[in-house]
């Protein structure tokens, strides 16, 4: 997809290291983006910490469980 910059002149294409720039910049946005948002929704670590201390594997899987669809719900991006 070519870029365009915006001049008084007309639009002027992106040359091919602004457009690389300009791609290596979106997929930073995206990695950092799907982090942001996992921490947001995981459930607090103390959860699963409290699990193992009684010894609740019942806790410790529903600790788990929940991590997972977090993950399910915000993959990793994939990257080039």
């Amino acid at each position: 997809m070519t870029r365009f910059f915006s001049t008084p002149n007309g639009n002027v294409p992106f040359t091919a290291e602004e457009e690389a720039f300009a791609e290596a910049q979106a997929a930073s946005v995206l990695l950092t983006q799907y982090k942001e948002q996992r921490q947001l929704e995981y459930p607090p670590i103390t959860n699963y910490i409290d699990g193992v201390v009684k010894g609740d594997q019942a806790q410790i899987q529903a600790y788990i469980d929940a991590c997972l669809a977090v993950k399910a719900k915000y993959p990793k991006p994939d990257t080039p």
